[in-house]
């Protein structure tokens, strides 16, 4: 029987340090063994019992319990991956200048495992120069330091310094057990634009035209764009998700909404995925007021021809420009899935289309994708079925190669 993935999930002394309870669970749920690491001050938040009962181990902040077992360089010897949630100020201060005066602080330094730190402080502290500094020392030496995301701080203060979702980071760190170089820092510099979601098209005021789309590919997307360096900007259509931290979120609701903001946006992106679902039709006249049951038989609907984001988008991108499209596809009597996308990208004229099979369960609505990634040169790749943010990683190792290309 394989063992269990090995996770240590070090835990600062801020007020986020609940929410790494939810997280804890989420990680030993998939499958992995948490060792819980609190700092002494952590313990003044969430009491060791908690993280005792909910791990299964017992719990130490300081490198004198167990001496003969050095726990600190048997546990950062034998990780598979460590993260750190809440990465407060303080912490990141300490594991930039190599500080080892507890056991999750030594620990930190005997691991040769990916680090995931997720930073949670307040905006003032997030943006001091100092924390600033010790992010790109950490980042340089190779961790993965997310951005926090924007919200609802202590008191009535909001802004950036939020912990970014548990279920966010819990992602992030089955994609680093499953691919421990998903996460290299090779976006930095490059601003990422993604579309999520499905668009709804009013029949009237209650009723609409729309697709199964959750916008959970969108968003794990723009996750791993993030962790990767990027600046990402997301035009959500009707998605009921926490925004991905560290992105710039912009709304939308029917196709010509969404055609409006990815038109305004792509002038300044270097990248452009259209992940949203989009509807080719939407009702002509739709009405002022609910539609009645009255009896007889209803008035035929009369469709128009929704705008063609992803065409517009290639045919007006600027030098450079990467446009990735989406293409969810059933097959049928004209070709199977691969066949039906191979058109579309020709006609399309992008430089990667992911091309997935949807129905029966997949795709949409749930949190796992599978997929052929194909370019226009011919290439392809594919993904086996698995969690979403696998497939957002190789859809962008695809787009990151290319950008390598173009600017050699």
């Amino acid at each position: 029987m394989t063992a269990p993935p090995r996770v240590l999930l070090g835990i600062g002394g801020g007020i986020a340090a609940y929410k790494a309870c939810e997280l804890l669970r989420l990680l030993t749920e998939s499958g992995c063994d948490v060792q819980p690491l609190p700092t002494d001050s952590a313990l003044r938040f969430v009491g060791a019992a908690t993280w005792e009962a909910l791990s299964g181990h017992p719990v130490a902040t300081d490198v004198w319990t167990a001496v003969p077992d050095v726990p600190h360089v048997r546990l950062g010897r034998n990780a598979d991956l460590v993260v750190v949630a809440p990465a407060t100020a303080d912490l990141l201060a300490k594991a930039a200048h190599g500080r080892a005066d507890d056991l999750l602080t030594a620990t930190l330094l005997t691991a040769r495992c990916p680090l995931l730190y997720a930073p949670a402080m307040h905006t003032e502290m997030w943006d001091h120069p100092a924390t600033r500094d010790n992010v790109a020392t950490l980042r340089r030496r190779g961790a993965i330091v997310l951005d926090p995301a924007v919200g609802r701080l202590t008191g009535a203060d909001s802004g950036p310094g939020r912990l970014p979702e548990p279920a966010e980071i819990a992602d992030l760190a089955q994609l680093l057990l499953a691919r421990p170089d998903a996460l290299p820092r090779d976006l930095a510099g490059v601003r990422v634009l993604i579309s999520a979601g499905g668009t709804r098209e009013p029949l009237d005021p209650v009723r609409f035209f729309g697709n199964r789309s959750s916008g959970r590919q969108g968003y794990a997307l723009a996750r791993v764009a993030a962790a990767r360096g990027a600046t990402v900007s997301v035009v959500a259509a009707n998605v009921a998700l926490p925004d991905p931290a560290g992105a710039r979120m912009l709304r939308a609701g029917t196709a010509e909404q969404l055609h409006e903001a990815m038109l305004g946006a792509a002038a300044d992106a270097d990248v452009i995925v259209m992940a949203a679902a989009v509807a080719d039709f939407r009702p002509r006249d739709a009405r002022q007021h609910k539609i009645k049951k009255d009896g007889g038989d209803p008035d035929p609907v009369v469709l128009a021809r929704n705008p063609d984001i992803l065409t517009e988008l290639v045919r007006s991108r600027r030098t450079g420009q990467i446009v990735v499209g989406f293409a969810a596809e059933t097959g049928d009597a004209e070709g199977d899935v691969v066949a039906h996308g191979r058109a579309k990208l020709a006609r399309k004229g992008c430089d990667l289309l992911v091309v997935n099979a949807v129905g029966d369960g997949r795709a949409f609505e749930v949190g796992t994708n599978e997929a052929v990634i194909l370019a226009a040169d011919g290439t392809s790749v594919e993904v086996t079925h698995g969690p979403k943010a696998r497939l957002a990683a190789a859809i962008l190792d695809a787009v990151s190669a290319r950008l390598g290309e173009r600017a050699g």
